[in-house]
């Protein structure tokens, strides 16, 4: 039995890395021909050598939603390979009962699920910064929409609504403008600073900065009290990771990045859906290997004809692609109809898992 595993373990890898090779060279393709019209353009000129290496950063994330597609297709192909050659009957003469085959492909998938998490959750977010600080070098900043990035902090007595226009290579921050308000909600005072730098307590050093104060009492005259300062020192515990999270996009995040900042969030009265759908997603996104070496095991007992082959793999790029689709669908209307987060992030799985295993139950226990 064990020669056994050997063979299936074999044969499977090979082909998973085999079709995740070959759908990772197509993108990087595609990549590298959306970056060809932005050569020689910026602040400094975009060189072909940064364009290849921005392309070859994007990779690891291309990889982590791309693995349980590769997982299925190169799955679905050894089993119906090892059907059509008559192999697999061998294989079962020989002691390879359905649920012995499942459990195999069950490890099988729980090791793809172990290198979806890592690549997701340590080496796409940290490929994905270091390529957008490249991009930084080249442009100057890194920025999100014409408003930059929106954070908020309650602090004793006040409350501060934090703008950050775009954050620079070297990590400190450009067109900062802070709105303080008092318990009551009205506005108390209007910071905005040219740019700023995190000290080693966690303050923020604002650098040219004009401040506006609001004066209001019921005895005297509202006024305002205008301020031109060359620094000023802000205390918050708004940290620069926090800073990097709301700039970078959340499916790019770790899982670990994306829960301190929804703690963040709710701390401070904010809506953290968006940013909860995209935790959970990171918890059980990985796990769709394993419903996809379930999902691929009922096609080693088709009976195949000559030339059958290839329908059947393509119908399981179909299968992975429209699992991808419904992954995305279900994020986004979760979060417009405020779904409950994890069931919003598990549903995809949940239905993929009761086909795959209602698949296995009808053609392989049954007939």
């Amino acid at each position: 039995m064990r020669t056994i595993r050997r063979l299936i373990y074999r044969e499977v890898l090979a082909a998973v890395v085999f079709v995740a090779v070959g759908f990772l060279a197509l993108f990087f393709f595609f990549d590298f021909v959306d970056e060809l019209p932005n050569i020689g353009k910026g602040v400094s000129a975009y060189r072909l050598t940064q364009a290849l290496a921005y392309v070859a950063l994007m990779v690891p994330n291309h990889l982590y939603e791309l693995l349980p597609i590769a997982v299925l297709i190169g799955t679905i192909f050894v089993m119906a390979r090892l059907a059509q050659s008559s192999e697999y009957t061998i294989l079962r003469t020989s002691g390879l009962g359905p649920w012995r085959a499942l459990r195999t492909l069950l490890a099988l998938g729980l090791m793809f699920t172990v290198v979806t998490f890592a690549t997701g959750d340590y080496l796409s977010p940290a490929a994905d910064r270091a390529a957008q600080l490249l991009k930084a070098r080249v442009d100057g900043r890194i920025s999100t929409g014409q408003t930059g990035a929106w954070l908020k902090e309650r602090q004793p007595l006040h409350s501060y609504n934090v703008n950050v226009k775009a954050l620079t290579p070297d990590g400190d921050l450009q067109g900062v403008r802070i709105f303080e308000s008092n318990d009551r909600g009205l506005l108390v005072s209007v910071t905005q600073a040219a740019r700023a730098r995190f000290a080693e307590d966690g303050a923020w050093m604002l650098e040219n900065v004009e401040r506006s104060d609001f004066h209001t009492s019921g005895t005297q005259e509202s006024r305002v009290e205008r301020r031109s300062l060359p620094s000023l020192r802000w205390p918050t515990e708004i940290l620069p990771e926090m800073v990097s999270v709301a700039l970078l996009k959340p499916d790019r995040m770790g899982t670990i990045d994306l829960f301190q900042y929804i703690n963040h969030l709710q701390a401070n009265g904010q809506t953290s859906q968006r940013y909860e759908i995209e935790f959970w997603r990171k918890v059980f996104y990985p796990l769709s290997c394993i419903v996809m070496v379930v999902l691929a095991l009922p096609f080693a007992y088709l009976h195949f004809r000559t030339g059958g082959l290839t329908s059947y793999v393509f119908g399981g790029v179909l299968i992975g692609i429209s699992f991808f689709l419904l992954n995305n669908v279900f994020g986004y209307i979760g979060n417009l109809q405020n779904w409950r987060p994890w069931l919003t992030a598990a549903a995809p799985g949940l239905i993929y898992s009761m086909l795959s295993l209602g698949a296995f139950g009808w053609l392989v226990l049954r007939r």
